[in-house]
């Protein structure tokens, strides 16, 4: 009977080991797909960080790209401002310079007057079609600068729109 009974305890000893192997294995095969699902995800949620990063690096070059763009033309405007009222000085001067002179001919106070009135009707007529040159410069510099910031204003708000 002793050996019947060492024979049974062996028996159950040795299926107690194999299921306790069989689910170890079970145990092992889960750990391991768990793992491998786990390190997908990571990876996925790493190339999708990397691609997020990308791209936010690209609408940042295009951002500061629009920025250098706007302030260029900025720039050329207050160049072409500042020819303007240059050359509008410069031919001020030389015209008040010859109604000075034409002034001094005058050979009676009727005379100085009325080429007085002559040279003031004269020089308005020229200020206000400088302030029209100079509103249309300002106006054109102005509307070309904030172009390529509106583009830029534009397209994020689509992008972001989109990502909704």
């Amino acid at each position: 009977m002793a050996d019947t009974a060492a024979d049974t305890v062996k028996k159950t000893a040795d299926q107690a080991a194999a299921a306790a192997a069989s689910v170890g294995a079970k145990v092992k095969a889960q750990a391991e797909s768990a793992q491998a699902a786990g390190a997908q995800a990571f990876r996925e949620g790493i190339d999708k960080s990397v691609a997020s990063l990308t791209e936010l690096n690209a609408h940042g070059k295009k951002n500061l790209d629009a920025l250098v763009e706007s302030a260029t033309v900025a720039q050329k405007g207050a160049e072409a401002l500042s020819q303007q009222a240059l050359g509008f000085a410069k031919t001020a001067w030389e015209e008040n310079l010859a109604a000075g002179k034409e002034l001094s001919t005058a050979r009676s106070v009727q005379e100085f007057f009325e080429l007085q009135s002559a040279w003031a009707k004269k020089s308005v007529e020229r200020y206000v079609a400088e302030l029209a040159k100079t509103n249309e410069i300002v106006t054109a510099t102005v509307k070309d600068s904030i172009k390529p910031i509106n583009e830029r204003v534009t397209a994020s708000v689509e992008t972001f729109q989109a990502a909704r």
